[in-house]
């Protein structure tokens, strides 16, 4: 199983630290999340029929003409390789590992390629995997591009698969608007922007045919009914979007500054900051010992991603252990 952030129970297992002295910014997520509303004992009783309101909402929401409810955006990552034929695979790189590893063990040809040479690949693939904007680097493709390949893909029976988990800050970015082409599929996250990533409920936006052989090897109740409710009352609840939306642009701006201040030349989303660090090892480390813990990317573009402190108290932290790294790094030049 690869790794990924929010562990912190490796963070207090390795450091000796309990979990609730640690300040996790090492997942990205809105660290002010929505407010879940409060649920009725009884749907823990019935199975968790599938909602029609919700996928409503979400089609509302993301603009997107077809959409199916799924277990959190991982469980479509797991499913599109097994719901199609063996094929050539290009992965942007580097970008959340999952996509990659998922198509692997699937069976598929995979390349990982820089977002630089993307275009230069689009006929030699059957199928391409974007993160836009993405994680961990922020780096981005126009839509009028990435329609343009889609296109390119579907003349060949390909699929150009967007993965906009990170797009709700950026929403001009989304391709969702168009997933009823043939051949391109969106995936789309409750858990970054709005905060709620143990709600497990992410979906996917595609032509129906596609949507129902998801569906069909998911299998039936794969999205709880607590998820459902929680999310579509987050999907319609424009007052708080719009809010979150003004406070995250804030803080993201706030954490680049910071960054900046430090020395440190950073790239991502209001979400999230990322920046390749030679010594990714000793910042992690010394960041650690702060009870700060950060993402480390120790193999494939080799860098260090920070996410947004929740309060005041939380960005003093941060700050008082930037201003201790810096004599570090120093030094060590």
């Amino acid at each position: 199983m690869l790794e990924h952030g929010g562990n912190l129970r490796e963070a207090a297992a390795r450091y000796g630290r309990p979990v609730a002295e640690w300040l996790d910014l090492s997942t990205g997520l809105n660290p002010k999340p929505y407010p879940a509303p409060a649920l009725q004992a009884q749907i823990w009783h019935r199975l968790p029929e599938e909602d029609p309101t919700l996928t409503a909402a979400a089609e509302a929401y993301y603009g997107a003409p077809h959409m199916l409810a799924v277990a959190g955006t991982q469980a479509a990552i797991q499913a599109l390789p097994r719901v199609r034929p063996r094929s050539r695979v290009v992965v942007s790189a580097p970008s959340y590992a999952e996509h990659a590893h998922c198509w692997r063990q699937g069976g598929h040809a995979v390349r990982e390629l820089p977002y630089a040479s993307l275009g230069n690949s689009v006929d030699e693939a059957d199928v391409m995997v974007i993160c836009n904007p993405n994680n961990p680097t922020g780096a981005s493709v126009a839509p009028e591009l990435l329609l343009t390949w889609a296109e390119r893909l579907a003349s060949r029976g390909g699929w150009l698969v967007v993965d906009e988990a990170f797009g709700d800050v950026v929403s001009s970015l989304s391709v969702a608007h168009c997933a009823g082409r043939p051949g391109l599929i969106v995936l789309r996250s409750i858990g970054k922007f709005f905060g709620l990533a143990g709600v497990r409920l992410g979906f996917v936006a595609a032509e129906q045919p596609t949507l129902s052989r998801i569906a069909d090897w998911l299998g039936p109740w794969s999205v709880s009914a607590a998820a459902q409710l929680i999310g579509h009352a987050a999907l319609t609840d424009h007052a708080w979007q719009e809010a979150a939306r003004r406070q995250l642009q804030e803080d993201g701006a706030r954490l680049q500054s910071l960054l900046a201040d430090a020395g440190i030349h950073a790239s991502g989303t209001a979400l999230y900051r990322w920046w390749p660090e030679q010594r990714a090892e000793a910042f992690h480390a010394h960041m650690a010992a702060h009870g700060i813990w950060v993402r480390l990317f120790a193999d494939k573009g080799r860098g260090i991603r920070v996410g947004l402190p929740a309060d005041e108290p939380g960005w003093l932290r941060l700050q008082e252990a930037l201003d201790a790294w810096r004599p570090v790094e120093r030094a060590v030049r």
